[in-house]
């Protein structure tokens, strides 16, 4: 009889380890999501805390800092312990990443989804990334600063209405105590909204004469730059800092703005939560540059990030990630959590936005203005594209002349040309100063 209790507690114990091991290896998983968005890293900690007391399962949020992503991205996917979800941003990033991306066709999270319409897929139908958040963004506007020079922002409705309240603005900002622009800093902070987001309007406009651009062009025309520096001219000749001290940047430009120092602001809705705690009556203008018909513009309407699952690790962390994801867009309390912060998210059982700048961009679209696409998505090797700029107009910013504006255009029309060909294994000529 001991013989055969001695054998049943072994038996027992090779049981016991036996299902500890296999629940060890077919575990819940985890999740690590490399986040792109600076300003919602708190919100993601936060949210992974709540997610890992609820359901068990632990979330690691690492957020590299502004315009570092890309190259952290590369050095952790190479990693022994590479992220399970990370950000894609744009076609090139779709293009480089399709293989390591898990194909999200059929899965949770996509049928979630309230639209299609911005999804990245291959030309074999598999679905690179998804957006989680769609946002708009142009010229912040504090209507409290304009008032105090008599102006109201419906009297801004074109390009010269407001180059008028502008320039009157900065013509009084020594009595008045505040300026017309935030400062356009051109450092690796802030440079993403000149050479990214202001440069979209010379995109936009230019795919509207040659047609929907179903994929990156080979070149383009720069036909609309004339329009892009109008309002660049604008915003650094109008600001609180000097032309010359926007190369090197270290102004903060959010501050300046919720603390009253500027009227404008080139920004988004992703800083609506931030702008509107200090100002309540916090609005929002198209571009206005000098187009013919800029009175029905709207704001810049779409999106640079979109979900992505690491197709490399394993089936429990690839579960773990994409119920994670639906979590975050299903969940009230999770989901108003990012729309608070980010503005609003394409999912059908998302929290409804409350963010006063999408409110201001459907406004313009009920009244019948026009939506201006992110172009700008389409930038062949962004990377090497914006720095090329930013070395560009950090040095028209010191010295404003016609030569030096000619570099900015090389830079902004020859390198896009110059960029795609490289891409793409193509021969480029130069011709006349331009790459064709």
């Amino acid at each position: 009889m001991r013989f055969k209790r001695i054998i049943a507690l072994i038996i027992s114990v090779m049981l016991i380890i036996s299902m500890t091991a296999c629940d060890f290896g077919t575990g819940k998983g985890s999740v690590y999501w490399l986040n792109f968005k600076p300003e919602l890293d708190a919100t993601l900690r936060s949210l992974a805390d709540k997610y890992k007391e609820e359901k068990g399962v632990p979330v690691k949020i690492e957020t590299p800092a502004s315009g570092e992503y890309l190259q952290s991205l590369r050095e952790q996917m190479k990693s022994e312990d590479p992220p399970s979800l990370f950000v894609i941003n744009n076609q090139d990033a779709a293009d480089e990443w399709k293989e390591a991306a898990l194909d999200l066709s059929g899965t949770g999270i996509q049928d979630e989804l309230n639209t299609s319409s911005y999804n990245f897929k291959t030309e074999e139908n598999k679905l690179v990334a998804i957006p989680y958040c769609l946002e708009c963004f142009g010229i912040a506007v504090n209507p409290d600063l304009l008032a105090r020079m008599g102006f109201k922002v419906d009297d801004i409705k074109n390009f010269d209405s407001l180059k008028k309240v502008v320039e009157t603005i900065h013509q009084n900002a020594s009595w008045l105590g505040f300026d017309a622009f935030c400062s356009p800093d051109l450092d690796s902070g802030s440079s993403w909204r000149l050479t990214g987001h202001l440069a979209n309007l010379e995109y936009y406009y230019e795919e509207q004469d040659s047609g929907s651009w179903k994929e990156s062009p080979a070149s383009i025309t720069g036909a609309y730059l004339p329009n892009y520096k109008n309002l660049y001219d604008l915003c650094i000749n109008n600001a609180v800092s000097a032309p010359e001290t926007l190369a090197e940047g270290g102004h903060n430009p959010t501050e300046e703005f919720t603390s009253g120092k500027a009227a404008f602001f080139l920004t988004g809705s992703w800083d609506y939560a931030t702008l509107s705690e200090k100002i309540p009556n916090v609005t929002m203008i198209p571009y206005y540059c000098g187009v013919k018909g800029e009175e029905k513009a709207g704001l810049n309407s779409g999106s640079e990030n979109f979900w992505a699952v690491n197709a490399a690790v394993s089936e429990a962390d690839q579960k773990a990630t994409l119920d994670f994801m639906k979590w975050l867009v299903t969940d009230e309390t999770a989901s108003k959590a990012m729309v608070d912060q980010i503005g609003n998210m394409p999912y059908k059982n998302a929290a409804k936005s409350e963010n006063g700048f999408l409110a201001k961009q459907n406004e313009y679209i009920s009244n019948g203005n026009y939506r201006m696409d992110w172009l700008m998505l389409h930038q062949p090797n962004p990377a090497t594209y914006r720095s090329e700029l930013v070395t560009a107009l950090s040095a028209y910013n010191a010295d404003r002349t016609d030569a030096n504006w000619d570099k900015v255009k090389e830079a902004f029309v020859g390198n896009w040309a110059k960029l795609y060909a490289e891409a793409n294994n193509k021969v480029t000529i130069p011709t006349e100063g331009k790459m064709k």
